[in-house]
C-alpha cells in the first residue's frame, strides 16, 4: 500500500470533531509514509486533510475537475494537482492512483464516491480496501442500514463486510493492512436469499 485516497466533505460540517478527524487522518497518512490522494480542493474537510498531510511532511496529490479549478477552490500548495475534464475522470484517476479508500464525514458526493469504489470491489474490478471513519457516530445509521440490507437479502454478508468502519485513521489503516477481499463473486443466487 503506497497511497490512500480520502473522500470527504467540501464543507466543515456541524461539529469541530469532523475537522479534528480530518487533521488526524491527513497527519496519520503522512506520518505512516503513504501518499494522500484526494479531490484537490482547498475548502472544507478536503482542504483540512490535505493541509494536515502537507504539514506532516507528506506527499499530497489532488485530482480536480477544471470547472472547479476555475471557481478558485483548487488547492495551490499540493505536491501534484491533476486537472481533469469531468467528475467521472476525477473518480477514475483517484481510483487508479490509490491503494485504499477512506470516507470521512461528508455529504452525498462523499457517499457516491465511496459507494462507487465499494461497488467496483464487489464486482472484482479491484481488490483494494475501503472504509468509513465513523467520527462521533456519524455513520451509525448507515451501518444499521447496511446490516438491514444484508438481512433483507440484497447484499451478501461477504460483500457487506468489505466496507470497514473504525473511529480512528490508525485503526482503519491497520484494518486495511490485513484486508482479504472476498474470493467469491458478488452475485446472489436464489438459494442464498
Amino acid at each position: 500500500m503506497k497511497s490512500i485516497c480520502v473522500f470527504c466533505g467540501s464543507s466543515y460540517g456541524a461539529l469541530e470533531a469532523y475537522s479534528e478527524a480530518a487533521k488526524a487522518t491527513g497527519r496519520t497518512i503522512a506520518e505512516s509514509g503513504y501518499r494522500l490522494i484526494y479531490g484537490g480542493a482547498r475548502v472544507g474537510l478536503m482542504g483540512t486533510v490535505a493541509d494536515a498531510a502537507l504539514a506532516a511532511g507528506g506527499k499530497v496529490i489532488g485530482v480536480l475537475p477544471r470547472a472547479l479549478q476555475d471557481k478558485e477552490i483548487g488547492h495551490e500548495g499540493l505536491t501534484e494537482l491533476h486537472l481533469v475534464g469531468s467528475m467521472h475522470e476525477r473518480k477514475a484517476q483517484m481510483a487508479d492512483l490509490s491503494d485504499a479508500f477512506i470516507a470521512l464525514p461528508g455529504g452525498v458526493g462523499t457517499l457516491e464516491e465511496i459507494f462507487e469504489i465499494w461497488t467496483w470491489g464487489q464486482l472484482g474490478y479491484h481488490k483494494k480496501p475501503c472504509g468509513f471513519l465513523n467520527v462521533e457516530g456519524y455513520y451509525d445509521h448507515l451501518i444499521a442500514f447496511l446490516d438491514h440490507q444484508a438481512q433483507e437479502g440484497f447484499t451478501r454478508k461477504a460483500m457487506r463486510d468489505m466496507a470497514q468502519f473504525a473511529e480512528t485513521a490508525e485503526e482503519l489503516i491497520g484494518m486495511f493492512k490485513s484486508y482479504d477481499p472476498p474470493s467469491s463473486p458478488k452475485w446472489i443466487t436464489k438459494d442464498e436469499t
